[in-house]
């Protein structure tokens, strides 16, 4: 099934040091940009991440320390990408818990902004999750009737990832052709941060969603714990998640000198 877009869509998968979304880094990215035309627009990058790759990682992915080290660092193409991906939404597989944080992250430490707000991320892995419980190999044989080669290769899990959705959007009627459905029905939940440490309740409050303050609006905490955002900003959360957290904070100090 053709996908019914409003907005340009780029469905992307990182290769990376890691699993830690806080620390680790991006060694290569491939993303498809599809136009609501049905144009499509390719591109892979080989990422220095400046630190060493683990051996368990390499085993993976199949990229080493010597194939990454004339590649350029996420830095000096972040501009390029984020031009690539402006005004289009993102689909990935698992990627609202792991891609899109990474993503974030390295956007940051580059200096680059780039407003994700207005975006619907698509989780591919979640929509299946919910139908049939598989992996992105089995997912591409369920749904497409193929055997995915080269997996956990950046450009074939994206190429996989793409067509697994037009195949669920063909046997599932009750799946709407529509982006904005699709990135509320496979979302995890309303997360204020890209990393889910703070999450909307059912009133669209901000609300911790985790450690003591668990369940507690966010603003009332900073208000009386102003020593927990000190301690947040100083531990090991994400940038993404300190970034929304001060956000929040220049809000309630606004409305208190506002009152």
């Amino acid at each position: 099934m053709k996908l019914n877009l409003k907005n340009p869509i780029v469905f992307f998968d990182l290769e990376t040091t890691g699993t830690n979304i806080n620390t680790d880094r991006i060694v290569e990215i491939c993303y498809l940009k599809v136009h609501p035309n049905g144009n499509e627009e390719s591109k892979t990058l080989r990422i220095n991440p400046e630190m060493p790759i683990p051996a368990e990682s390499s085993n993976i992915h199949g990229i080493y320390d010597a194939d990454v080290v004339d590649c350029p660092t996420f830095k000096e193409v972040a501009k390029s990408i984020a031009k690539d991906i402006e005004g289009a939404d993102l689909a990935g597989f698992n990627s609202n818990r792991f891609d899109i944080p990474v993503l974030a992250e390295e956007f940051l430490r580059s200096g680059v902004e780039i407003d994700m707000s207005k975006r619907k991320f698509i989780d591919v892995q979640v929509i299946f999750h919910k139908m049939e419980q598989r992996t992105l190999s089995a997912a591409y044989k369920f749904y497409c009737g193929l055997s995915l080669e080269d997996a956990h290769t950046a450009e074939a899990d994206t190429r996989a990832t793409y067509e697994v959705l037009k195949a669920q959007l063909d046997r599932y009627p009750d799946l709407q052709n529509d982006m904005a459905f699709l990135a509320e029905f496979s979302c995890f939940g309303k997360n204020v941060d890209f990393a889910g440490r703070m999450v909307y309740d059912d009133n669209g409050v901000e609300i911790f969603n985790f450690g003591k303050y668990k369940g507690a609006p966010v603003g009332e905490v900073l208000k009386k714990d102003p020593g927990y955002y000190g301690w947040m900003i100083n531990s090991d959360f994400t940038l993404n998640t300190k970034a929304v957290l001060t956000k929040i904070r220049l809000r309630e100090m606004s409305n208190l000198i506002t009152k």
